[in-house]
């Protein structure tokens, strides 16, 4: 009797589900994708709808007949890639590529890893959802286009060696901008005056702000209209030190009596629980990790840990969602959980339902949530890697607080009158610690006033005034331009560690301190985008290509009428491109002097980096110190002795090897495709 085969991506999900299926069925890998766009062409037929021409990748091709063998010698096929729009393209490919009869076709999609998860999907399958497949065809093809298009006019007008990316471009943008309106912020003074308060007969002391003079506010906030939306800069009355003077002179001789006593309880509802980008943005901040280790780890966990005599199992939802639901069976289960660690009280009576901001979202997706709130991070603990506990026991607590009850604190806020001046203290203390049992928001501490009633006189003990300085935006860290991107709608869940990855593997961005900063060569390619193609670098416009893709994975929209709408305008951009002027990068001009001819220095980029130049090349061919560019470690494993491998720039541009040279002297051979 034939068997029923599963189809899987990866080695290990293969062996995770094994072990929940009947002996009925076989499992076995398709190793990721196996046809792709060709690496040395196109592969888009513009003239004929955009039709794209997929060939088999290079790794998978050893596993054509295998694969092949196994689906004629099985009764069903249960294609079960990940539930994504990729996860539905690989599906697809198999049975585009591999010509398995439709009849034999079941696809089937679960959020979870898990016996009941596995054993359900198999009860309702599904055929496989064109729609979706189209949607992510699209993607790959507008990026494509864009990248096969751009690359060589890139090449042509500013240097060799240069690509571009539809989103990256976007991202990329976004940092450069945001240089430029750090560099243009002009930084002002402003003073803040505090009261350190005592009582009559006590040796507590308090302190007590500035907040308004003759009825006005001392700081006000000043919004600008900045590209990557609103940013506020404090703005204060006590603007120089001779203003400051007068104020303190006055308040010095004023009587401190309490005005007002307001106290009342305070809530705090807990955060939802992880999306692909807070987790992400929650791992950078609080761990360290990129968003690719976040997804690489999380992906581990996805697809199953060996938990010892447990075996292979799948300790987390997908990851790739935008969405704040749970499964109502997930959330009972925590609510049992939690009530029988901790009490009824840090249950609330209802279920905390969380609804998603982020554009684009798929609400009927689950969020990134523990497969079995029983499996605590502690007792699986010893069967992890460092990275895996820590991210791990992230997401545990993120969902565990998610379905409990509110923190409660006691607040008081006393305003003080000094004549013609209000100060203000505040006070609070928890007085119910809820779901802040398990996962800290900010770690803000208790500010405990002492007992105070209206009319009271109070003893001024000191006055301290603070001098302060405006600050511009801050520069973009891993956290910040995830939460921008999603807040714009640019780009998917799946896209993020990519983009990122991307502009930082083609060193238009560099990282110092967990901050992007823009390389000459970025500010130059992001300068040349905004003048030619203002389109792929506009939010606006980026985000609708990203509706326009949302619209035909719902079924509302043909694929070939969103690419040709795109295609149109980027067509008659690369002509009026073509003929304009070369953009070349201008060099930044520093304030040292070359030793030579007193010129100015620059930076100027080479083909190992930035290095800096007499400004007065040719005439002066004065160089300092110009150096190899340090090595960019990445989250990919030496297959050879297991080290992390880097980024390192040779003679003919960037390539990976290992971190451990000389050691070991492993190179990887790159794809060449202009994506």
């Amino acid at each position: 009797m034939k068997k029923n085969l599963m189809i899987v991506e990866s080695p290990t999900k293969e062996k995770t589900i094994k072990k929940y299926l009947p002996a009925s069925f076989n499992v076995t890998s398709s190793y990721g994708h196996m046809r792709d766009l060709p690496e040395r062409s196109i592969g888009v037929d513009i003239a004929n709808d955009f039709k794209p021409q997929y060939t088999w990748l290079p790794k998978s091709k050893k596993n054509i007949a295998r694969l092949k063998s196994m689906i004629e010698s099985s009764s069903v096929v249960y294609l079960a890639t990940d539930w994504d729009r990729e996860g539905e393209a690989i599906a697809w490919h198999i049975v585009d590529g591999l010509n398995v009869p439709g009849e034999k076709v079941k696809r089937i999609t679960f959020h979870e890893i898990t016996k009941d998860a596995i054993l359900e999907a198999i009860k309702s399958p599904r055929g496989i959802d064109l729609n979706l497949v189209d949607a992510q065809q699209s993607r790959r093809i507008l990026d494509r286009l864009v990248g096969y298009k751009l690359s060589p006019l890139l090449w042509k007008k500013i240097k060799s060696g240069l690509s571009a990316g539809r989103v990256q471009s976007v991202a990329l943008r976004l940092i450069v901008e945001r240089e430029k309106e750090i560099k243009n912020f002009k930084s002002q003074n402003y003073w803040t005056i505090d009261a350190l308060l005592g009582k009559d007969g006590s040796d507590a002391e308090f302190n007590a702000q500035l907040v308004k003079i003759n009825g006005e506010k001392v700081e006000k906030d000043i919004e600008y209209n900045l590209f990557a939306g609103p940013y506020k800069v404090k703005n204060s009355i006590l603007s120089d030190e001779k203003t400051l003077g007068g104020h303190l002179e006055k308040i010095k001789n004023e009587s401190f009596v309490v005005e007002k006593i307001e106290k009342k309880s305070q809530k705090r509802s807990p955060p939802p629980p992880y999306t692909t980008s807070t987790l992400q943005q929650d791992a950078s901040r609080r761990l360290g990790y990129s968003a690719k280790k976040t997804m690489t780890v999380a992906q581990s966990l996805y697809e199953g840990v060996s938990l010892g005599p447990n075996g292979m199992t799948g300790l987390i939802t997908y990851m790739r969602t935008d969405s704040f639901n749970i499964a109502p069976s997930a959330q009972q289960h925590a609510r049992s959980f939690l009530k029988d660690a901790f009490g009824d009280k840090y249950i609330p009576s209802k279920p905390n339902i969380y609804k998603t901001k982020a554009k684009g979202a798929q609400e009927a997706h689950e969020a990134v949530r523990p497969t079995s709130i029983k499996r605590t991070p502690q007792s699986v603990e010893s069967y992890l890697s460092g990275e895996q506990f820590k991210l791990y026991d992230l997401i545990w607590k993120r969902f565990a607080a998610s379905q409990m009850s509110q923190a409660v604190f006691d607040t008081v806020a006393a305003d003080i009158k000094a004549g013609s001046y209000l100060f203000r203290s505040n006070g609070r203390v928890l007085t119910f610690d809820g779901f802040l049992k398990v996962y800290d928001i900010d770690g803000e501490k208790d500010a405990v006033l002492p007992p105070l009633s209206e009319k009271e006189r109070l003893l001024l003990t000191n006055l301290v005034p603070g001098k302060h300085e405006t600050t511009p935006p801050p520069k973009y860290n891993e956290a910040s331009l995830i939460k921008t991107l999603e807040e714009y709608g640019i780009g998917r869940p799946s896209t993020y560690a990519a983009i990122i990855s991307t502009i930082i593997h083609r060193r238009y961005v560099e990282i110092h301190e967990k901050r992007f900063f823009p390389t000459q060569t970025g500010t130059t390619v992001t300068e040349f985008l905004k003048n030619n193609f203002s389109d792929i670098v506009d939010l606006n416009f980026t985000a609708s290509a990203e509706e326009g893709l949302d619209l035909i994975a719902e079924g509302k929209s043909r694929w070939t009428k969103v690419i040709e709408k795109f295609y149109e305008k980027f067509s008659v951009d690369l002509s009026k491109a073509a003929s304009s002027a070369s953009f070349k990068e201008k060099p930044v001009i520093t304030d040292e002097e070359c030793p030579e001819c007193k010129s100015k220095l620059v930076i100027r980029t080479g083909r190992y980096g930035q290095f800096l130049a007499c400004g007065a090349f040719p005439k002066c061919r004065y160089v300092k110190n110009e150096k190899k560019a340090e090595p960019i470690l990445t989250d990919e494993e030496c297959p050879e002795c297991k080290s992390k491998l880097v980024i390192r720039t040779g003679r003919y541009g960037q390539f990976l090897a290992c971190g451990a040279f000389p050691k070991c002297r492993y190179i990887k051979k790159q794809s060449k495709t202009q994506g």
